[in-house]
């Protein structure tokens, strides 16, 4: 059983968070400014584990209910849960990883009545090529969805079906669901058709601050905060370049998949600027995606663990675990998996926070 003294310590913490401290959107639901409130507070004092699509399926299995591969490994799931909704744009019923819309938003409410945190990312499709996300055939794709644009309204058509489900986010008597959102990531890379290579600073700020313009005013959507995610950076400057502003944006944070010897260090220095940054500016810190060999560094969790320790981290998010083989494999423990047991050295560390914890300090209210 994780510390009780550390989930009344986080409880007590909680309840003395400042009044003044409130998200971007001045119009933020309540339970939006708590969750934003909260939150804050709570980086300070533990790190939230977060998984990708983790009560849709896992390693061999698909839509059970109540199921969670990290929940077989520990008993326990986690506080942060991701969500996918590329090809929602396109009107499908489900995702591009073939998740059904409607189940996701039924989830989402689930997460919400537990205390969880629900983030959402969205590879949208290539509006101007009609590729995928990864199409970066054209350095014109930006351009070309901004006012004045040969595909901006079809771009607004895209907005409205990510609008008209995030106002579908709602408990029976009507209260609307917060969520994390975090468009175009990992733009400091580019292999997205937003990527550095592919739009100059001037058209990525642009797009970010028309879409959260769009959203708040044309939409009125006020129950999301929005996350600014890089890829890895080596200096503020690199991490600020393309920042849409301090007035639109909740949360800073970045992604980093384990591409060798270097990973560690490389997230060290990461985080160290990243709450740095958070903490001048008031805002949230996290890792928003991450991975590693987890196959094959059965020790991998700690390492992360210990790398992270001294920091002020809201949470950190793994990606999915396929229920079909899939080149990555799985980037979270499994019932048998053979970093289980490292993996549950990290759920039983008073530094990292699931559910069960997150469930008693009520983070919306």
């Amino acid at each position: 059983m994780k510390n009780l003294i550390l989930i009344f310590s986080l409880i007590a913490g909680l309840s003395a968070c400042s009044s003044q401290t409130v998200p971007s959107d001045s119009k933020a639901t309540p339970e939006t400014v708590n969750l934003y409130r909260n939150l804050l507070k709570l980086q300070e004092q533990g790190m939230m584990f977060g998984h990708q699509d983790d009560l849709a399926y896992g390693i061999g299995w698909v839509y059970e209910e109540s199921r969670s591969d990290i929940k077989d490994v520990v008993g326990d799931y986690p506080a942060v849960y991701g969500w996918e909704l590329g090809h929602l744009e396109l009107g499908h019923d489900y995702s591009l990883d073939s998740v059904h819309f409607d189940r996701i938003q039924g989830w989402i409410e689930t997460v919400y009545e537990r205390g969880g945190v629900n983030t959402i990312s969205w590879h949208l499709r290539n509006p101007l090529t009609g590729g995928s996300s990864w199409d970066t055939s054209s350095k014109e794709v930006v351009k070309s969805i901004l006012p004045e644009g040969e595909k901006h309204e079809l771009y607004k058509t895209y907005l409205d079906k990510m609008a008209e489900f995030l106002n579908g986010l709602k408990t029976d008597d009507g209260t609307f669901i917060p969520v994390i959102f975090r468009p175009f990531h990992e733009h400091t890379g580019s292999w997205f058709w937003w990527g550095k290579d592919l739009c100059t600073v001037e058209e990525y700020t642009a797009l970010w601050r028309f879409t959260v313009d769009y959203f708040q005013n044309e939409k009125g959507i006020h129950h999301v905060l929005y996350a600014y995610s890089t890829d890895r950076f080596t200096s503020t400057k690199e991490y600020l370049e393309r920042y849409p502003g301090d007035d639109i944006v909740d949360l800073l944070g970045f992604d980093l998949y384990d591409r060798g010897l270097d990973y560690l260090s490389t997230m060290k220095k990461c985080a160290e600027i990243l709450t740095t940054l958070a903490n001048e500016k008031g805002k949230i810190a996290a890792i928003t995606e991450a991975g590693g060999p987890i196959a094959q560094n059965h020790e991998w969790w700690t390492g992360v663990l210990e790398t992270l320790r001294p920091f002020g981290m809201s949470y950190f998010l793994v990606w999915r675990n396929p229920h079909q083989p899939a080149g990555h494999g799985a980037f979270a423990p499994y019932k048998g998996s053979l970093d289980s047991e490292n993996f549950t050295e990290f759920y039983n560390d008073p530094k990292t926070l699931f559910q069960k914890e997150i469930t008693r300090i009520n983070i919306y209210k």
